[in-house]
């Protein structure tokens, strides 16, 4: 069964939900990020953080340690946690970085976090405690254009980086100021910070939009925007391409260490089946139930109609596409 949420027509830059997925925190293509709590079948709006001067570019919501952390056009993040009240409370990171941050993501133990950015660099930030502040250290030396997005290694020290110098790179955020030291993986044995431990291009001309590990972290898969899906494989050291008619991914995930699914700018999910043995990618099925399945309606009525050519300032009819989602998923 599919739910669908509506917080009117002005784009969701970003969002994320927590651990149970009761609340959600989202922004609506500006400074502020919104906090709603799921009410009966309605969603309402408990807070508006409103601390950052710039667009809203990134937010992840902790799950075990219920913090937030934002990240914007203004170069800066913030970490909210919530007061005796329930009330978000904000504590500024300074990136120290020149040009917006792009992504945000929190570790798996959620004692740090990744900020991707346009100064092609990624800041790696922890909190130290006898000084209540948190500090960023930066990788900077393999990157050459934005960092467009992150995932972390299951082991809380890897770091999956994609960037719109067409390549996907695994690096060290090792931090012995709040890490433990860790084992070797299939990647490699060099924990040092801000070593690249391996780094990939499928032989496209396509900017990274997402990477994801599996669960283990042995398969690093990501989306480029020449319409491709690609899975590096650390065990066998092998790579799998796949690309497709299909229009650009901007987002993927694994469902197991055979599947992954990803979404993009055809407006409904693709699943692809990915064969270890023979290191190759097909398309298993596409996710693509459509508006009427799901409860909706493709017919408009003369209200709405009349209503879309007043907002959007044309005299064209507007038809609804036949998916669930209207536009691009993200």
């Amino acid at each position: 069964m599919i739910e669908e949420l509506s917080f009117g027509p002005v784009p969701i830059t970003c969002h994320s939900f927590n651990k149970d997925c009761s609340q959600l925190a989202l922004s609506l293509n500006s400074n502020t990020v919104d906090i709603y709590k799921k009410s009966g079948q309605k969603w309402e709006k408990l807070q508006s953080l409103e601390e950052h001067s710039e667009r809203v570019t990134s937010i992840d919501w902790a799950a075990n340690t219920d913090r937030i952390v934002t990240a914007s056009a203004d170069r800066n993040a913030h970490v909210w946690t919530r007061d005796s009240t329930g009330q978000f409370r904000p504590t500024l990171v300074l990136l120290r970085i020149d040009r917006a941050a792009t992504v945000v993501k929190w570790s798996p133990l959620e004692n740090k976090f990744a900020v991707g950015s346009g100064a092609k660099l990624v800041s790696v930030c922890h909190f130290e405690p006898e000084h209540n502040w948190w500090v960023c250290k930066q990788i900077k030396k393999p990157f050459k254009s934005t960092v467009t997005c992150l995932a972390w290694h299951p082991n809380n020290c890897l770091l999956a980086v994609g960037a719109t110098d067409f390549k996907a790179r695994i690096v060290s955020a090792y931090l012995k100021e709040a890490d433990e030291k860790p084992a070797a993986t299939c990647w490699g044995g060099n924990m040092k910070f801000s070593n690249v431990m391996a780094e990939y291009t499928n032989g496209g001309s396509g900017w990274i939009r997402d990477v994801a590990f599996n669960g283990d972290g042995s398969l690093m898969a990501w989306v480029s925007h020449d319409s491709s899906v690609s899975v590096a494989n650390g065990s066998t050291q092998t790579l799998a391409v796949l690309r497709f008619a299909m229009l650009p991914m901007l987002t993927c995930c694994w469902l197991s260490d055979t599947a992954l699914v990803a979404a993009g700018h055809d407006c409904y999910p693709v699943v692809f089946r990915y064969e270890a043995g023979s290191a190759s990618l097909s398309i298993a099925g596409q996710l693509n139930m459509s508006a009427d399945q799901s409860g909706g309606s493709t017919k408009m009525t003369a209200k709405t109609m009349f209503g879309n050519m007043d907002r959007m300032a044309t005299e064209d009819s507007v038809e609804k596409l036949t998916t669930v989602h209207q536009n691009s998923i993200k």
